[in-house]
């Protein structure tokens, strides 16, 4: 049943969907796959500290901020992979790298910038800060990419000159010799496409403790979608395209529970005292829909979730409108 929060609106497995879209944005990605020990000792792997877990420090010191709002590159974990489907026969986990496209721009010179970014986070997170036990992939069929770099330039020369090439698992590995006898691999082409970057979801919430449970659970739903990202997680806040301030866009004030009786012009309805946005990133139009839906579907089953929206700025900003009408559709 309907609970009045938006002005269009149909429901969805008992909870009000804005009857809106979200507006989305054309990006640039590479989609990576980085294998690793997971911790010397088999009890690593279940330890608090993440230094213990190669490849989840891996996973999350490679995807930190930025992000695209400012003019950098953003990152995401895709998925956790089984050590039976990765190349080298150990577990991996699924980065995705972004940036934002710019259609007056010539793509080359975008994707030169971008990539000099992401050779940053290879070498600075992955290489150096890993344990050392790490080797990175492409993960993004030649087939549905919009072209490839040469590693070996910005990563590959790691090796001062004494790097070499070999060839493992049906692809070419630039080996970069370490002072601690495991060698660091990354494959010699790692291809890039062009996807759909930053629709977001909005969830509204009775308080905050059940918003902050809910979208934490549907986050980790959507580590089951593949070929998304959420580089945000369970973002506390969106960003509003005005007045902005020197580190980039302020957060939506308009949408602000603590404001709602500030505002003249404040948008949060009078039941809900809490909003979060998921932000998703996918390969295609269609990974996103499916993420939505994963998405919305988990939100579904917890209490203190009575909507669901779609940041939009009136189509303005944004190249693609998605409309959650279409994502949830039986």
């Amino acid at each position: 049943m309907s609970r009045g929060l938006f002005k269009r609106s149909f429901t969805y497995r008992g909870i009000e969907i804005e009857d809106t879209f979200m507006e989305a944005f054309k990006g640039i990605y590479f989609r990576i796959l980085v294998t690793a020990e997971r911790g010397i000792r088999p009890e690593d792997r279940y330890s608090p500290w993440l230094e213990d877990d190669e490849l989840r420090w891996i996973a999350y010191r490679a995807t930190a901020t930025p992000a695209v709002v400012v003019g950098r590159l953003e990152a995401g974990t895709e998925m956790f992979l089984s050590r039976e489907i990765s190349p080298d026969g150990r577990e991996g986990v699924i980065i995705q790298y972004w940036w934002s496209y710019r259609d007056d721009k010539p793509l080359e010179r975008q994707v030169e910038k971008f990539w000099y970014e992401v050779s940053i986070r290879i070498r600075q997170d992955i290489l150096s800060c890993s344990g050392g036990t790490s080797r990175v992939f492409n993960w993004l069929p030649p087939e549905n990419a919009s072209g490839r770099v040469d590693t070996y330039e910005l990563v590959g020369k790691c090796g001062g000159g004494y790097e070499w090439i070999e060839h493992k698992w049906g692809r070419d590995m630039i080996v970069v010799p370490l002072m601690s006898g495991f060698d660091f691999m990354i494959e010699r082409y790692l291809y890039y496409g062009i996807g759909i970057c930053g629709a977001a979801v909005w969830v509204f919430c009775r308080d905050v403790q059940s918003c902050r449970e809910a979208c934490r659970e549907a986050v980790k739903r959507l580590y089951s979608v593949e070929g998304v990202i959420t580089p945000f997680g369970a973002c506390p806040s969106g960003s509003l395209p005005e007045n902005y301030p020197p580190v980039g866009p302020p957060t939506n004030y308009y949408y602000c529970p603590s404001l709602r009786e500030k505002l003249p012009n404040s948008k949060v309805p009078k039941t809900v005292n809490s909003i979060y946005e998921i932000v998703i990133n996918g390969i295609s139009r269609e990974h996103i829909l499916k993420a939505v839906k994963e998405c919305v579907n988990e939100l579904a089953k917890h209490e203190g979730v009575l909507g669901v929206s779609g940041a939009n700025y009136g189509g303005k900003l944004g190249k693609y409108m998605i409309s959650l009408r279409e994502a949830l559709q039986e």
